[in-house]
């Protein structure tokens, strides 16, 4: 039987909505004001419909003409300055947003405990902090802003209709009040696909990665038609989800416009008849026409920046899941600082298991000198990389105690003890830069002599001096422009 797959939290997501918009208040806020001056100057055109056809073309006042005219210019620059302003400023915020999220979210994935991230796919963490980031521009920028003004408008445009005759309102209301029970349902539905839309796209970005990232491996096995048939069952799950989300999306426009419809379908009859008895004037009659139009471009707006928001909470509620980890250094500030450490090591009765109950390291103690050579000689497989992993903290035991210098390794601060270590790891790896950047990665503003000094003790210098950029030399991704053995050194 499958895994039913977990619901969206929508009250996390509702959290993470609120903190944010909480952040960008004062620039939502300009925004919002320019956005309700701008709506407001939009309804002075069909305001002065009515005045067009009763009084200037009705009863040949032309002396209003030149007063409607320019009303209705003074309305479109102040449309159009208000439009450029909001533009400006909630263009800026958005982005704003959007990078000071990424950073966020990075720097807190850096804290998480290396458990984490061996049973974490990269891609998943590459989404989190591009593509689930990238969301919130729906929520800071002009998509909520809109959808707000929208709602604004369509309520002023409302209340007049209401004045203009308030029995083909009602009729609308009852109309609307189908459609918003109608947009409920479909945004309840669609939430969940936008959430599985970003784990699937995860998953396949992911594998791409990986592919990319071998693709020695995978040349050297022939093995390019099974990444391809991997990737293309992948893209295929991803293309269902988005063809079935674009489903939705696209049934709720057609609701939107049925709504449109009924309501035109309605306002003719009726407001037909109005005019045919006298209660209402043609010049009442297009004004009402006219405000119709106002409500019925929110309707659509909502459909399609609803969507858009909808999506920007799933991609919330991911980041809010992420969130709430544990990480590594989260008791940091409550343990007492390192001095210089010495290299006094000692293992007391330690086990530890990556899954319960399958210990690696059962009840082991030994004592490492500082200034010896300590040697774990063993099969593989037997623990002698888990035991360099809890020397560097990377796990934590499960029984026993992992001493430094006397004091037990759980009690240190991490930024204190691993700023003294000095670690080649068994798989080497480089960062696309320079040799020297890769050298100083520890220190970023060590000089070039400190550079140079332990390029020597590495012994690297036999082999950089050959270069013709020397210690400026790019090393490529993962140093694939440098040897084995160079890159060990």
């Amino acid at each position: 039987m499958a895994d039913k797959k977990p619901k969206p939290n929508y009250a996390n997501a509702w959290h993470e909505a609120r903190r944010l918009v909480w952040q960008h208040r004062h620039r939502l806020v300009v925004g919002l004001a320019l956005m309700l001056v701008s709506r407001l100057a939009g309804l002075v055109l069909p305001w002065s419909s009515r005045y067009i056809i009763d009084q200037v073309v009705g009863q040949k006042r032309a002396d209003l003409l030149g007063v409607i005219a320019a009303a209705v210019g003074a309305a479109a620059v102040v449309q159009a300055v208000t439009s450029f302003g909001l533009s400006q400023i909630l263009g800026v915020a958005a982005q704003r947003a959007i990078t000071d999220m990424r950073k966020s979210i990075q720097a807190f994935v850096l804290r998480l405990p290396i458990s984490y991230f061996d049973s974490t796919k990269t891609g998943i963490l590459i989404s989190r902090i591009m593509t689930d980031a990238e969301g919130i521009r729906n929520l800071v920028g002009t998509g909520l802003v809109q959808l707000v003004g929208g709602l604004v408008t369509a309520s002023i445009a409302l209340g007049v209709l209401f004045w203009l005759n308030w029995k083909l309102t009602a009729i609308s209301i009852l109309v609307l009040a189908l459609f918003g029970a109608g947009m409920a349902y479909a945004f309840s539905k669609l939430r969940p696909l936008f959430r599985e839309r970003g784990k699937l796209n995860a998953e396949v970005t992911g594998r791409l990665a990986e592919t990319l990232g071998g693709i020695r491996i995978v040349k050297a096995y022939r093995s390019e038609r099974g990444e391809r048939l991997v990737f293309a069952r992948g893209a295929h799950r991803l293309f269902r989800n988005v063809a079935t989300t674009m489903t939705g999306v696209s049934g709720v426009g057609a609701f939107a416009q049925f709504v449109i419809g009924a309501i035109s379908v309605v306002m003719i009859l009726v407001g037909g008849r109005a005019v045919l008895s006298q209660s209402m004037t043609l010049g009442q009659f297009v004004q009402y026409v006219f405000f119709v139009g106002l409500v019925a471009l929110p309707l659509i707006n909502i459909a399609s920046i609803g969507t858009q928001i909808t999506e920007a909470f799933a991609g919330l509620d991911r980041i809010y899941e992420l969130r709430r980890m544990t990480t590594e250094d989260a008791e940091d500030a409550q343990r007492a600082p390192l001095d210089a450490v010495r290299g006094d090591v000692a293992f007391e009765h330690v086990t530890f298991a990556y899954k319960p109950g399958v210990p690696v390291l059962k009840d082991v103690s030994f004592h490492a000198r500082p200034g010896s050579t300590t040697a774990l000689v063993g099969s593989s497989g037997s623990g002698k990389s888990t035991l360099i992993g809890l020397v560097l903290a990377f796990n934590r035991p499960e029984k026993g105690r992992v001493l430094v210098d006397g004091r037990d390794l759980a009690t240190v601060p991490l930024a204190d003890y691993r700023t003294q270590l000095g670690v080649v790891l068994q798989d080497n790896f480089l960062f696309d830069g320079t040799i020297a950047e890769n050298i100083a990665f520890a220190r970023p503003h060590a000089t070039r002599a400190e550079i140079q000094a332990v390029a020597r003790i590495a012994h690297c210098d036999e082999f950089v001096d050959q270069f013709d950029e020397k210690y400026d030399t790019v090393v490529g991704e993962r140093g694939v422009k440098l040897s084995g053995g160079q890159r060990q050194r």
